[in-house]
């Protein structure tokens, strides 16, 4: 704007898009100083910065959130986003970003100039109470995804032990539990096994008995099929054929004992398969804050928290700071013309209520004189409704007297 002794510079859209941030009147502004216009921009950006690393922090932490459970050191070393959850981690990482910033934005917009001078009284920050606090929640939220990409490597390292040692536990679990019951299924399946042997050497030793008395080179000496030859060929055979019943039932005890074996092989590698999930399951968000709390102590741990906290309420301590410019008061003189259009006084401090607090006096001189109009003309209605009453009453209390029945066949 041109003025005799002087010119507010033109603003480009840059420092427009940054009051917006701010929450300022950029018609005001534009019609302000300088100073005013820095101001403005600075407090318009530092939102603006708070938004862009809330959705970066958001749009990391729901990445660790969604992504697929695996090995924290294959994960790093493998390097390579997971495609799905890095589009759905920007999607809901954007939508944090504008949140957080449309309330960063609502609290230094509500955020008034406190008494108008540098200095910060203790009033002024009894009333900021409220949004500092949400300052700090919003500047913990914000911190503790930067802070665990900080020490990623470190964390990657100590996770993975602790994915170690929790498989390693979970594993004996499950040996201890289903263990026992392959043990013993095979131990069966051996017995039946050794009992088989057992029979079969027997038969072949009657064989080597029956062919040695046969022959003559063992026994009695005799060559030939004779009685004692006979007699160990039918003991020889009963062996055999009581070896082939033995196999037969056995056969199918082993088998049996085979399936269940089968079965509980088959659901300790499911639980050992469980295992690997579960240590892989501790590659979460939770975890990874609690190991970097544990890797870089309190003192750090605080200093990243306080300095994000910092840049999240400098806006709030910035305006209580901030002493009364142009802006201010052409935007107090544009409230001031926007109630006098609307007719609205305020008599400030004019009286005291029932706890001695003194309030304002707000009068709506156009709702009140919009009411007396109404009022009026409601009373006006009133009292001519109660003349045509009168009258109608009058002419015909006439038309009874001088014609009564006709009025009695009109009603009947």
């Amino acid at each position: 704007m041109k003025r005799d002794f002087y010119t507010t510079p033109k603003s480009n859209w840059i420092m427009r898009a940054l009051w917006s941030c701010a929450g300022a009147d950029s018609y005001i502004l534009e019609r302000s100083t300088y100073t005013d216009h820095v101001k403005y921009a600075c407090l318009g950006g530092i939102v603006f910065a708070t938004g862009f690393m809330a959705a970066m922090a958001g749009g990391y932490a729901f990445y660790m959130i969604f992504e697929p459970r695996t090995e924290a050191i294959t994960t790093a070393l493998d390097g390579a986003a997971h495609l799905p959850t890095s589009i759905m981690a920007t999607i809901f990482g954007i939508i944090w970003g504008l949140i957080i910033f449309n309330i960063d934005r609502f609290i230094v917009a509500s955020t008034g100039k406190g008494d108008g001078t540098e200095a910060i009284t203790w009033s002024e920050i009894k009333g900021a109470v409220p949004r500092i606090i949400m300052g700090m929640i919003i500047a913990i939220t914000i911190s503790k995804p930067v802070e665990i990409r900080m020490f990623q490597t470190e964390i990657n390292v100590k996770l993975q032990e602790k994915q170690q040692e929790q498989y390693i536990k979970t594993k004996k679990n499950a040996e201890k539990n289903f263990r026992p019951a392959i043990v013993e299924y095979q131990g069966r399946i051996t017995e039946c096994e050794v009992v088989i042997k057992e029979k079969a050497e027997e038969v072949t030793n009657l064989r080597k008995m029956y062919v040695a008395e046969s022959d003559g080179s063992g026994g009695s000496g005799t060559v030939g099929d004779g009685p004692e030859t006979k007699i160990k060929k039918q003991v020889w055979q009963e062996a055999k054929a009581e070896l082939e019943e033995l196999r037969l039932i056995k056969g199918k005890e082993i088998d049996e004992w085979k399936i269940e074996l089968a079965v509980a092989d088959q659901k300790l590698k499911d639980e050992l398969g469980k295992s690997q999930q579960t240590a892989n399951s501790l590659n979460g968000l939770l975890e990874r804050i609690k190991i970097a709390h544990e890797i870089a102590g309190i003192w750090i741990t605080l200093f990243i928290t306080l300095l994000f906290m910092a840049i999240e309420l400098t806006p709030i301590f910035f305006k209580m700071m901030l002493i009364k410019s142009p802006y201010d008061f052409m935007s107090d003189n544009i409230k001031s013309l926007l109630k006098a259009e609307q007719g609205i006084e305020i008599k400030y401090d004019f009286y005291k209520d029932k706890e001695g607090v003194q309030r304002d006096l707000v009068i709506n001189h156009q709702a009140d004189r919009l009411m007396k109009e109404k009022i009026k003309l409601l009373q006006t209605q009133t009292e001519l409704s109660e003349v045509v009453m009168e009258n109608w009453k009058t002419k015909e209390t006439k038309n009874i007297k001088d014609n009564p029945e006709s009025y009695i066949d009109k009603k009947s």
